[in-house]
């Protein structure tokens, strides 16, 4: 049969592109897992591509049409779907990131993107980048901004971040940049927005060694992990390497400092800072 037609790059592509797999699949009796029997992937790789929260890749997008006889639909839709402003080893975390209910971040060296300013996010990405333009720089940093959009709903999703105690000590862009993206951690949390724990030095050895870990739960699709590390990073959806993270991070929880006694750290070392910034 003749596929829709094609998707509107204006709107949310992958959603609707998600939301046309469902409506595919359903009318040919198939389930999640039946689908994704066809395909060599799991059921939930089918449901988190129905919610939005994956990349369709052009060889599923093929093997799509062809089961679900769809034409060319989704091999002529799936480009849009994939367009994305971040780097393509976060692309599809950042995707996932904007839908998700629950975000829980463990933070070995930054302050978690979703919390950093301006000032903060410039001097990392040229930290990063010394030799780009900076129109580079502006562009990457108007990305980062507009990732932290999510947190202008009052409630949701629900942000829990583990902070190592590296994140506060390492001075980046200056006194004045680290007073200034402290003071700002503090204020989201005392509107009641985060919560965030500090895992301090004297914790020594814990559960998440080998870098950040981000775990995202959602409303009608499998939890995900993002682990990331230098220019790359790995989304995972596996049940069993989900859970495994999922238990690194209430290891990290349960080693960090309570979320009264972070507060109170994360705020004597900005004004550490602040006063440091003086002449």
């Amino acid at each position: 049969m003749a596929g829709p037609k094609d998707l509107d790059p204006s709107s949310s592509p992958r959603a609707l592109l998600g939301a046309e797999l469902r409506h595919a699949r359903e009318k040919a009796g198939l389930s999640q897992d039946e689908l994704g029997q066809r395909l060599f992937v799991s059921g939930s790789f089918i449901g988190q591509l129905e919610a939005g929260t994956r990349r369709m890749l052009p060889e599923y997008a093929r093997s799509l049409d062809e089961v679900l006889d769809t034409g060319d639909f989704f091999r002529r839709n799936c480009g849009a779907a994939a367009r994305s402003k971040y780097p393509d080893h976060f692309a599809e975390a950042a995707d996932a990131e904007a839908i998700a209910t629950v975000i829980k971040e463990y933070a070995p060296l930054l302050i978690p993107g979703l919390l950093q300013t301006s000032e903060y996010a410039r001097a990392v990405f040229r930290a990063y980048q010394p030799t780009a333009p900076e129109d580079v720089i502006n562009e990457l940093l108007s990305a980062r901004l507009e990732r932290a959009d999510i947190l202008g709903d009052p409630t949701k999703p629900l942000l829990w971040a583990v902070l190592d105690e590296a994140v506060l000590r390492r001075e980046t862009g200056g006194p004045r940049v680290m007073a200034e993206a402290l003071h700002h951690v503090v204020a989201l949390i005392r509107r009641h927005r985060v919560i965030v724990q500090v895992l301090p030095f004297s914790a020594g050895a814990h559960a998440s060694m080998t870098g950040a870990l981000t775990l995202m739960g959602f409303e009608d699709a499998p939890p995900l992990a993002f682990i990331e590390g230098p220019s790359m990073g790995r989304l995972e959806d596996d049940p069993a390497t989900v859970t495994r993270h999922e238990l690194s991070y209430d290891l990290l929880r349960a080693s960090a400092l309570p979320p009264r006694e972070s507060l109170a750290l994360i705020e004597s070392v900005a004004e550490d800072y602040a006063h440091e910034d003086q002449p």
